[in-house]
């Protein structure tokens, strides 16, 4: 014969109820033995699915970092826009690990991939960039502590 199971306590359920009323707690999860009871007061949360948008597509030239009619292949400086290292995101560009400290890098150093070649300051945390490949640095397009842009172009290795 099967076992008879024990109703829901109602009681309970009100009790637990009046806890989140008074706590202005949202939600509240019991566990006892095979039961569990879990109130709340904005129900379960439904995912959504939202129609998919066309993506932007940003013009060559301005994802390379290039003014408005400059000939293909030069960035701002005339630099060749393939040899920049661009900004990963927007934020503050650091030279140095430290106010006063000697720069990551300068102009004729020879770097290493992944080397650190500076910071970005994004929403509070230190972001180390660094070299994307290996290469002699041939100039370095932003100042200390200036904002950056996402696709900025920072740094040229050649």
């Amino acid at each position: 014969m099967a076992e008879k199971k024990p109703g829901i306590d109602q009681a309970l359920i009100r009790d637990l109820a009046n806890i989140l009323n008074d706590t202005d707690l949202t939600e509240i999860e019991v566990e006892q033995d095979d039961l569990r009871i879990r109130v709340s007061r904005n129900g379960t949360p439904v995912a959504m699915s939202m129609p998919a948008m066309p993506a932007y597509q940003v013009p060559p030239a301005i994802a390379a970092g290039q003014p408005a009619g400059a000939p293909q292949g030069a960035a701002e400086g005339g630099h060749n826009a393939k040899n920049a290292v661009t900004a990963p995101m927007v934020g503050t560009a650091y030279l140095a690990p430290a106010p006063g400290s000697r720069p990551f890098i300068e102009v004729g150093a020879v770097v290493k991939e992944g080397q650190t070649i500076l910071i970005i300051e994004a929403m509070k945390t230190m972001n180390q960039i660094p070299a994307p490949r290996s290469g002699k640095v041939t100039e370095i397009l932003v100042q200390d502590a200036a904002p950056v842009e996402y696709g900025e172009p920072l740094i040229v290795i050649e």
